[in-house]
């Protein structure tokens, strides 16, 4: 590629709508443009990058056994039904009707397709296991798309989708696919992406992994522990709370006027914040009760915990919702409340502290030594408390550190969910019928390359691993005249012909922008010619990836770059696998 035919311009002005680095650059280098928000266009660099990773995936996927397919983006609203979810998702989800009026919707991820697809092809126990999976366009209509590529409403995913005889056969593929994701994230220059456990929200199923880079400007919170390999999102992670048993002293009302929050109670009553017991509300669970938390109050609730316990979104309760079933706002209590109309959930830190602080459904009171097994019996506790930093691991005696990280891949366990609610059966080696176990397996293409930039990038651009920068080699060819045209025009010409990919700045432009732009384009190979260096049958090099700089003879300089690549690609070996928390 000759840069003076290459469409799309760049600049040194920083966006001004441009929070993080990699969107920052992928805009001044020329990468992606902006249709509207959350929808980019790619220009060549920025295809390119798309295309390699694709290629790595590809790769990884069809060495563990997986078969390439594509299915549509526009999907029937019939197959969501099936599946229940079309009512379930939100205005994520993007639904409109067809000139025939009929109800359609554009796919953010394809469980219900790739059902549909493989209930009609797979009948026997012979044809299991098998893994299909596809690189496709989806959209989500994201509230907040934000950071260019790291959240979009359009992108492009991988998503592949295995089908299993037994739970065991999936948990053996789904490490499979786990050491698959250490191969590409590796390849593609990131070894350091950690597998966290994670919740499965809407996609159903018991265990999940995401894969996360740890960096500050990532959505997600992690869990870290500094002693030992456990590592989980904020959604599902674990921490080991202090309890504080006690004797069971009565339970005594007493006078808290106009003390509402737990700060207020217990600077009031001289007791810490870990002595009380707050109550937080929800609208409903499935089945259409009130749902009421309880936890300790030095604690907070940690919503995606309490999802699992009710099988649906928690969403909080009005003023007049929680003064329909008898409580009073600001003193509630789950004492006396009709269990007809109210879920009760404690956390197990209430279970495991005694003679706590709580309302006491009267305005201006509390119940001082409200212990859960005498004054709540047959309530069941169980972990909805959200980590907080410094809490112990559970796991080891080490210390939990939160952490920010970008989830760049993520795995499922789904089960049956699927294929139970779309009536897909195979018949077993006796005749009898039988429903598939699925796992899924995703990778956001644009996310993983924004990713890239943000852990491998200078303040002057990206810094792009070899197996997926746009180019090998860029050219760059000072002052244009006659010998220093002649040669870097024969230097490209050898390049294209070696099988090298090459993009050349044959721009009479001046060293200090054609630099300036190379450092945009991130090409980890950098060769100059200049009258200086070619007086001595010399090629000027400067190596983007490793910081190297130098001169190198002009003659051999193909077989000294092919080396160079050979040893960049070699260098990106796939990290080894560690065991799974499960």
């Amino acid at each position: 590629m000759r840069l003076s035919q290459m469409i799309g311009s760049r600049y040194k002005e920083r966006p001004a709508e441009a929070v993080l680095d990699s969107h920052a650059f992928l805009l001044r280098g020329g990468y992606m443009r902006q249709v509207a928000n959350g929808i980019y266009s790619l220009l060549t660099p920025g295809l390119r990058v798309a295309q390699k990773i694709e290629t790595l995936i590809r790769e990884e996927m069809n060495r563990i056994g997986g078969q390439e397919v594509l299915m549509p983006l526009v999907l029937p609203r019939e197959l969501w039904d099936e599946s229940g979810r079309y009512e379930t998702i939100g205005p994520e989800l993007l639904r409109f009707a067809d000139r025939t009026g009929h109800d359609m919707l554009l796919g953010m991820t394809h469980e219900e397709a790739v059902v549909a697809l493989c209930r009609n092809e797979v009948k026997s126990h012979a044809q299991l296991p098998f893994m299909v999976y596809q690189i496709q366009t989806k959209f989500r209509d994201e509230a907040r798309s934000r950071g260019g590529l790291i959240r979009v409403r359009e992108f492009t995913m991988k998503d592949a989708y295995s089908f299993h005889t037994s739970q065991e056969d999936l948990e053996r593929y789904y490490d499979v696919c786990y050491d698959a994701y250490n191969r590409i994230f590796a390849r593609a220059g990131l070894p350091e992406v950690t597998p966290v456990e994670s919740d499965t929200g809407m996609m159903g199923g018991q265990i999940a992994h995401e894969f996360i880079l740890l960096a500050d400007c990532g959505e997600d919170t992690i869990a870290v522990c500094g002693s030992c390999s456990y590592r989980a999102n904020m959604e599902v992670a674990e921490g080991r709370i202090e309890a504080y048993p006690e004797d069971a002293l009565p339970l005594e009302k007493i006078h808290t006027p106009g003390m509402k929050t737990i700060e207020e109670v217990a600077g009031f009553i001289d007791v810490e914040p870990r002595q009380t017991a707050k109550v937080v509300f929800y609208q409903n669970d499935a089945d259409g009760k009130l749902v009421l938390a309880l936890i300790r109050g030095d604690l907070e609730v940690n919503e995606a915990k309490v999802a699992k316990q009710i099988k649906t979104l928690p969403v909080p309760a009005t003023e007049a919702q929680i003064e329909a079933v008898g409580a009073v706002a600001g003193f509630a209590t789950p004492m006396g409340l009709d269990t007809a109309k109210v879920r009760i959930i404690a956390d197990e830190t209430v279970a495991a502290s005694n003679n706590l602080v709580c309302g006491a459904n009267e305005v201006d009171y509390h119940y001082k030594n409200f212990n859960l097994g005498r004054d709540l019996p047959g309530v069941a506790a169980c972990d909805i408390a959200e980590v907080a930093d410094g809490a112990g691991c559970t796991r080891c005696a080490g210390t939990l550190n939160l952490r920010r990280g970008i989830e760049v891949g993520n795995i499922f366990q789904l089960g049956t969910k699927y294929c139970t609610a779309m009536n897909m059966s195979y018949t077993d080696a006796a005749g009898k019928m039988q429903t598939p176990i699925m796992g899924c397996y995703g990778i956001g293409v644009g996310r993983l390359a924004a990713s890239v930039i943000e852990a491998r990038h200078d303040k002057f651009g990206p810094q792009w691993p070899i197996s997926i920068a746009p180019w090998q080699v860029h050219i760059n060819a000072l002052k244009v005249d006659d010998p220093i045209r002649e040669t870097a025009d024969a230097l490209y010409a050898d390049l294209c012909a070696a099988g090298i990919e090459a993009i050349y700045d044959d721009r009479n432009a001046s060293p200090g922008v054609q630099f300036a732009e190379a450092d945009l384009l991130g090409v980890p190979i950098r060769i100059i010619v200049s009258k200086r260096n070619l007086d001595n049958g010399e090629l000027e090099f400067k190596r983007r990836d490793t910081g190297e700089k130098g001169t190198i003879p002009r003659e051999g300089a193909i077989a000294t770059i092919q080396g160079w690549i050979h040893d960049a690609l070699t260098a990106l070996k796939p990290g080894t696998r560690e065991a799974i928390n499960s």
